[in-house]
């Protein structure tokens, strides 16, 4: 299944393993497509490569710290990343070797995973559908381009993916969040419960739900079929499931493609540009480096599916250009490299939730609840525009709580042993507008370790955004104190953008080929055999987690390549 040197011209090269392009790889497979999967990182194999997996802190050297000279000298963006710690460390991105420039005045954290499954290996899981209020935003209040596509061409696709992915969740009939397709949800503990009648009742408009993700709570005979077990509810889940209980490409969607016999996976595979055929205005192929020993080589194809994630796939299509197309491949538009989005965590609001004193709660649940966005509907009297979900949930105080205050002796040592008190948070995802000046260029002169020019980015939150979350914070702060919990607080951060690990834009859909890349099939205008299904496609961010509708918009993708390869019209 792997290779390096190749002179086959396979039916489909798809570029990136992740969530986007493990779910190409198998799609093309089992439609009888011989699939070339190109990765620029190593080799990750399914439980075997899972090497912090089960190790506790304290057989860890620093106990799961990771030493400050290690950490400076080649994880200084990784380390931002909530994932990041001893047992993780190794299925990020290198800093030392994947270098890029900020525009004088910005600062932008691109948290990478360069390796098969990418960051299918170290992601929330967070699963929500988008819903016709966010495809409508950019038409209704004119910030951005107008989706090509609404819910009811992705209803189904959401369907299919759910299905096989498994989403852990509860219908709630909410018309801003459609219903998955669900697995049973996790408990809510006693407190979580009584938090949610009281803020459901004070705020008949605000909804305290089960967070959705794509863990295995109950699997199905199909998901026992993949391979793939219960959730063992450790909430160590970045380390690698070696139960495949939440989804990942090793897990889930490489197996499905392997076993068809269709498919090629060349690794260590840096993709340098496509090549492109001016005579039929096709993508013939990929340009690589070796990730190890420099070396180049090239792949061919007929169809090529972009999914490197959006900056990395925006990189490879600016660094494509030709005389054809001399500001980046596909971009005719000009707009290649522009509307780049993240969401926005910078509020949050926390407090103590009286009694219950005899409840606790039993394993570590990998995931907490949500309040989802109920500013969905536009309004001139607001002094922002979009609007913000928020995450949440309660937990008890262990001894860990204790590290910082003041105590010594039988006493002291007696206290650690007893839980403390309740606490609840609510922490804020704010959407981002799509706007021209925040974009990515290749830099003028400064190229990485394989040659290609390194990615210069220009992001930073606007004012629209500031108001948003000092609202969030103003908010979640009223929220608790009028259900009655004690010694609230709130408060906002200052993290830049990419903070979220959420980057979506830079080559965004569009109904007009004069303002997009893509139409509404994520098939660029320009060059009908190309498409680009990762979170560059995006014409708006919403509130919502985004890997749910990459992945339905990458299987509607192929769907249609296939059709119009049996058609002869790429």
């Amino acid at each position: 299944m792997y290779i390096k040197e190749s002179k086959q011209e396979y039916d489909a090269i798809v570029i990136g393993s992740g969530i986007t392009g493990g779910w190409a790889a198998k799609e093309f497979s089992e439609k009888g497509f011989k699939t070339l999967l190109v990765e620029r990182g190593r080799v990750v194999e399914h439980r075997k490569d899972y090497v912090g997996e089960g190790i506790p802190p304290w057989e860890q050297p620093l106990r799961s710290k990771v030493s400050l000279a290690e950490v400076e000298q080649q994880y200084h963006v990784q380390k931002n990343c909530y994932a990041f710690n001893d047992s993780t460390k190794h299925f990020f991105g290198n800093d030392r070797d994947l270098p890029f420039e900020t525009t004088k005045g910005t600062d932008f954290w691109w948290i990478r995973a360069n390796q098969l499954g990418g960051k299918s290996l170290l992601w929330h899981r967070f699963s929500y559908r988008w819903s016709d209020f966010d495809f409508n935003a950019n038409k209704l209040d004119g910030f951005g381009n107008d989706w090509p596509i609404r819910y009811q061409d992705l209803a189904h696709w959401y369907s299919y993916v759910e299905r096989h992915v498994g989403i852990c969740g509860q219908k709630e009939s909410l018309p801003q969040l459609p219903d998955s397709e669900f697995l049973p949800p996790f408990d809510m503990t006693a407190p979580e419960l009584h938090i949610k009648q009281r803020l459901e009742a004070t705020f008949p408009d605000r909804k305290l739900i089960h967070g959705r993700q794509a863990h295995l709570t109950k699997p199905s005979a199909h998901h026992l079929a993949q391979g793939r077990g219960q959730c063992q509810a450790r909430n160590e889940c970045q380390k690698g499931c070696s139960f495949g209980a939440y989804f990942s490409t090793q897990s889930s969607t490489l197996p499905d493609a392997a076993k068809t016999g269709n498919l090629h996976i060349a690794p260590n595979s840096v993709v340098h540009s496509l090549i492109y055929d001016g005579i039929s205005n096709r993508v013939k192929g990929v340009r690589v480096i070796d990730n190890e020993d420099l070396s180049q080589r090239e792949y061919f194809g007929k169809v090529v599916f972009l999914c490197a994630s959006t900056l990395g796939s925006t990189q490879i299509l600016l660094n494509s250009r030709n005389k054809t197309f001399p500001n980046g491949l596909a971009n005719r538009s000009g707009v290649l490299g522009h509307y780049l989005m993240d969401h926005n965590y910078n509020a949050w609001a926390r407090a103590e939730i009286p009694g219950f004193e005899d409840a606790f709660y039993s394993g570590r649940r990998p995931g907490g609840l949500y309040v989802p966005n109920f500013y969905f509907k536009p309004d001139p009297k607001r002094p922002f525009l979009r609007g913000y979900g928020m995450s949440a949930g309660a937990y008890r105080e262990d001894w860990k709580a204790l590290q910082h205050k003041d105590g010594i002796g039988i006493a002291f040592k007696q206290q650690l042993q007893k839980p403390g008190k309740w606490q609840f948070w609510l922490g804020a995802q704010g959407e981002m507008l799509p706007r021209f000046e925040n974009s990515v260029q290749l830099h003028a002169f400064k190229k990485d370790k394989w040659g290609i020019p390194q990615l210069e980015i220009n992001c930073r939150f606007s004012e629209n955004e500031r108001l948003m979350m000092l609202d969030a914070a103003e908010q979640g702060q009223l929220m608790l104190e009028k259900i009655g919990l004690e010694n609230v607080s709130s408060g906002q951060h200052d993290k830049p953008p990419g903070s979220g690990i959420h980057e979506l834009g830079t080559a965004r859909m569009g109904r007009d080929p004069k303002d997009s890349v893509l139409n509404g099939f994520n098939q660029s205008h320009d060059i009908p055999n190309l498409f680009v299904t990762d979170g560059a496609s995006f014409c708006s961010s919403a509130v919502q987690n985004p890997s749910l509708t990459f992945m339905a918009l990458t299987v509607r993708a192929v769907n249609y390549a296939v059709k119009e390869v049996a058609a002869r019209r790429i």
